[in-house]
């Protein structure tokens, strides 16, 4: 999926960098004194997350969603935002099949690997590691591309930009992408509702992370998969600062990839992302290992053409990571806290930690229903350019909707888009 980390699925340039030497000190109050209160009373994948420092709270860069494991999308996205506004309504019903695309930049493809040293030893680990016949993924990588525009696309971008909530939320929150989540709705309600059902999770969410993700399928990358992971496990640049640790990630995906590909041969010629991202919810391959479930029950595992099995895994993903029936994702709050206190209370980042008496207590007024919640809460920032940031308290189940992918401005680009398109739908 890492993994969104399609940033939202990558539409917006790296502004992901966080700056932390300002709340240092808070911070490491924050994980002495409050940290371990909290994780006594956490689910094991949350402490797990929270050990991956994850709970970054600005639009993903295109590298810092690589350790998500999912919302990796296509790169078409960029071009998406930029260019659906001008589509004709025949010509947005005529790109509407799965995973067909506008004209998209031609994939420029270098060099097979071949039988190198490199792809020897690499070879023989992934055998080693997932259970495969050495000879046969010898052979598999030797025949990958190198893919020069991967490699540029993995880079974090040179200089990013001011993070800013209204411009961001515009890309996903308008008529064109609403109009097209409303005739998804209609015409798969009998899987949303049976999705919900069987996980707890709202059609809304699950129909909000497609719209993001994906366009609702429409773009679901244009890059082999065999390619891209293994550029990215052979051809990983060196200039990149954790390129070692992202050599590691890609090689494994590489890896239950290929164990897919082995069981699957029609995916020989699977396409995704440049990270490698696959199908309708772009899940990196070990979160199709995970999470993927055959939700139209034909016997197989096809998030690429099965947009059911998508709202089904989506759902099933949700769950995994915690997801609570019934519980909301957030509450609006008037901000007066300032300085060092505002600081304190940002220093968990997404990582719900407060109570609302807390909250109220160090000048943060709530809703009335937040007031009346039980559980904890994390304060989550989100910067508006040079207009005054945004703020609302996250619940747990907010928290889990950034496991799609590590922003809480994705997080709420998807809960927005989401009831937009049911508002619509009601209409």
């Amino acid at each position: 999926m890492r993994v969104l980390c399609n940033a939202a699925s990558l539409h917006l340039p790296a502004m992901h960098i966080f700056v932390w030497s300002r709340r240092a000190a808070l911070l490491l109050f924050f994980v002495v004194s409050v940290m371990p209160v909290w994780a006594q009373n956490t689910p094991p994948h949350l402490k797990t997350e929270v050990a991956a420092k994850d709970a970054e709270t600005a639009p993903m860069s295109k590298e810092a969603q690589l350790a998500t494991s999912t919302s990796l999308n296509a790169v078409a996205s960029k071009s998406l935002d930029k260019t659906t506004a001008k589509r004709s309504p025949a010509k947005a019903k005529k790109a509407s099949k799965p995973g067909q695309h506008r004209k998209a930049a031609k994939v420029r493809l270098g060099k097979a690997f071949g039988n190198t040293a490199a792809v020897k030893t690499l070879a023989r680990e992934l055998a080693q590691n997932h259970n495969l016949p050495v000879a046969w993924v010898q052979q598999q990588i030797s025949k990958a591309r190198v893919l020069p525009q991967v490699q540029q696309m993995i880079l974090p971008a040179s200089a990013p930009t001011s993070k800013n909530w209204a411009a961001y939320r515009s890309r996903f929150i308008e008529p064109q992408r609403i109009g097209a989540g409303v005739q998804f709705w209609r015409n798969h309600d009998a899987a949303l509702q049976r999705a919900e059902k069987a996980y707890g999770v709202p059609a809304r969410f699950i129909v909000g992370i497609l719209g993001v993700e994906t366009y609702f399928g429409q773009h679901q990358g244009q890059f082999k998969v065999l390619d891209a992971l293994a550029t990215l496990s052979l051809a990983f640049p060196q200039e990149h600062k954790q390129a070692s640790e992202r050599e590691a990630f890609f090689k494994n995906e590489l890896g239950m990839f290929l164990q897919q590909r082995l069981k699957n041969p029609a995916l020989k010629n699977q396409l995704g992302s440049y990270a490698g991202a696959i199908g309708w919810p772009q899940f990196m391959p070990s979160s199709i290992a995970k999470f993927a479930v055959d939700f139209d029950r034909d016997g197989r595992i096809d998030l690429a053409q099965s947009s059911t099995d998508a709202i089904g895994s989506i759902a099933h993903y949700f769950r995994a990571y915690g997801w609570q029936t019934d519980m909301p994702t957030h509450f609006e709050v008037d901000m007066q806290a300032q300085g060092t206190v505002l600081e304190a209370l940002l220093a968990p980042d997404i990582v719900p930690s407060w109570t609302a008496a807390h909250l109220a207590g160090q000048q943060v007024a709530l809703s009335d229903a937040g007031r009346a919640f039980e559980g904890p809460l994390a304060l989550v920032e989100l910067f508006n350019g040079t207009d005054a940031p945004s703020y609302l308290a996250g619940t747990e189940n907010f928290f889990v909707v950034t496991r799609y992918n590590r922003s809480s401005y994705y997080a709420l680009a998807v809960i927005e888009l989401g009831e937009a398109i049911e508002k619509s739908l009601a209409q």
